[in-house]
C-alpha cells in the first residue's frame, strides 16, 4: 500500500484509560507500523509523548492546555453538592461545557496545517469534530479526505439520561455535511444519525493489537465463583443494581470484582455483601486483561439499544472467558444462576472476531482516502 500522509486529531490518547483513548492509540501505532507518515494532535503530555513519538516514528503536536475548569460536584454538604450537580448538568446541556473549548483549540491548531491525504478526528468529545469542520471551512488545503470517527452518536445517543437541546442538531448537521465519511462501530449505530447522512456512514469497529495481550496461563481454580466487570455505570442503562439485588439473595459463596470509577451505585451493596463484592479502580488495559483472564466469567451490561455497543466485549473476548450479558430491566436470574454454577451455555459469542484486528481496522481507514 502506498504511504499516506495522515493527520489524527483526538482529545484522548495514552495513558488515558478510555475507549476513545484506546481507539486513538492503537490506530496511530498501527498506521505508523504500516509505513504511513502520521501526525497526531492531542492534549500532549510533553515528556511521555516525546518519548512515544520517537519510539513509534510519529509526530505528536499539542492542542494546548485546557482552561475551562470542570465543576467538582463532590462536597460534604449535600445541598451544595446538589447545586453543583445542577450547575454542571445545565452548563453541559446548554453549551457542551467544558468540552466546547476543544472546538476552538482544534480549529486554531489546524489553521497552519495542509497537504494531508487523510484526516481522522476521534470523538467523543464531539467538539473535536466541530473544530475540524471549522478548520476546513477556512483551510481548504488541510486534507483531501476527512473521516469523522464516532464511538457513540451525538443527538441520537440513547445512553444519556438527558436529550441534547434542539439547537445542537444544527451543529451536528453542519459537521456531517463537511465530513467525507462518518465511521461508526456497528451497523446498529447508524440508527443514531440523521438519514440524510447515511450515505457517508461506514462501519469500522474498535480495533486492538491481538499480539499485544498477556493472559493468565495457569489453570483457573477459584475457591468460589469469581467474576468481574470493568467499565462505567449509568442509572437505568448500564445499571448493575438488578444483578446486585439478585446477588444479595444468593445463598452460596461468590466473588464479584468491579473495576470502575463510578462507585456510587455499587457502594451500598458492598457494605451489605462484605468481601463478596470488591471495588477496584481502573488499571492499564494490559494489566486489566491479565486480571480478567483469571476470572470464571465476565459480566457485560448492555445499553438496551442497537445504536450503541460496548467495545469492552472485544476485550472480554480476548481474555477467552465466558461472557454473561445483562439487558437493562430484563435480568435473566436463571441464566445468572447457571453461570454461578459453571453452566455457560448462555454465554454470548462475538462472531468474525478477526474484523477487530487493528491491522484490518487501520487498512479500512486508509482505504477511505483512495
Amino acid at each position: 500500500m502506498t504511504s499516506k500522509k495522515i493527520l489524527v486529531v483526538s482529545a484522548s490518547f495514552y495513558p488515558e484509560l478510555s475507549p476513545r483513548s484506546f481507539r486513538t492509540t492503537e490506530l496511530v501505532k498501527e498506521l505508523a507500523r504500516q509505513g504511513h507518515q502520521v501526525t497526531l494532535y492531542t492534549l500532549k503530555n510533553a515528556a511521555l509523548h516525546e518519548t512515544m513519538a520517537k519510539e513509534l516514528n510519529i509526530t505528536i503536536k499539542d492542542l494546548g492546555k485546557l482552561h475551562y475548569p470542570r465543576i467538582n460536584v463532590n462536597h460534604s454538604n449535600k445541598l451544595i453538592s446538589l447545586i453543583k450537580r445542577v450547575l454542571s448538568r445545565s452548563l453541559l446541556m446548554l453549551f457542551e461545557y467544558p468540552d466546547v473549548e476543544l472546538m476552538f483549540k482544534v480549529k486554531r491548531s489546524l489553521a497552519g496545517e495542509k497537504g494531508y491525504d487523510l484526516l481522522v478526528s476521534v470523538a467523543v468529545p464531539f467538539p473535536v469534530h466541530w473544530g475540524v469542520a471549522g478548520a476546513l471551512s477556512k483551510n481548504k488545503l488541510l486534507a483531501n479526505t476527512w473521516v469523522a470517527d464516532c464511538g457513540d452518536p451525538y443527538m441520537g445517543n440513547k445512553a444519556d439520561s438527558f436529550k441534547k437541546l434542539f439547537y445542537f442538531s444544527f451543529i451536528e448537521k453542519w459537521f456531517c455535511r463537511k465530513a467525507d465519511f462518518i465511521t461508526v462501530p456497528t451497523e446498529g449505530s447508524k440508527e443514531g444519525y440523521y438519514k440524510e447522512f447515511h450515505s457517508k456512514l461506514r462501519v469500522i469497529p474498535q480495533g486492538f493489537n491481538f499480539s499485544d495481550v498477556n493472559l493468565y496461563q495457569g489453570v483457573i481454580k477459584n475457591e468460589v465463583p469469581t467474576f468481574a466487570y470493568a467499565g462505567s455505570f449509568e442509572p437505568g442503562i448500564r445499571d448493575p443494581r438488578e444483578l446486585l439485588d439478585f446477588l444479595m439473595s444468593y445463598k452460596n459463596g461468590y466473588k464479584f470484582i468491579i473495576y470502575t470509577n463510578n462507585k456510587a451505585l455499587v457502594k451500598p451493596y458492598v457494605s451489605i455483601a462484605g468481601n463478596k463484592i470488591e471495588l477496584r479502580d481502573y488499571i492499564p488495559r494490559k494489566e486489566l486483561l491479565y486480571e480478567l483472564s483469571k476470572m470464571d466469567f465476565l459480566v457485560n451490561f448492555n445499553y438496551g439499544s442497537n445504536v450503541q455497543s460496548p467495545s469492552k466485549l472485544i476485550d472480554y473476548t480476548l481474555t477467552a472467558r465466558p461472557i454473561l450479558s445483562i439487558n437493562p430491566g430484563k435480568i435473566d436470574t436463571l441464566m445468572v444462576s447457571d453461570f454461578l454454577n459453571k453452566n455457560y451455555s448462555g454465554k454470548i459469542v462475538i462472531s468474525d472476531f478477526e474484523q477487530y484486528d487493528i491491522k484490518n481496522i487501520a487498512e479500512k481507514f486508509v482505504q477511505l482516502c483512495n
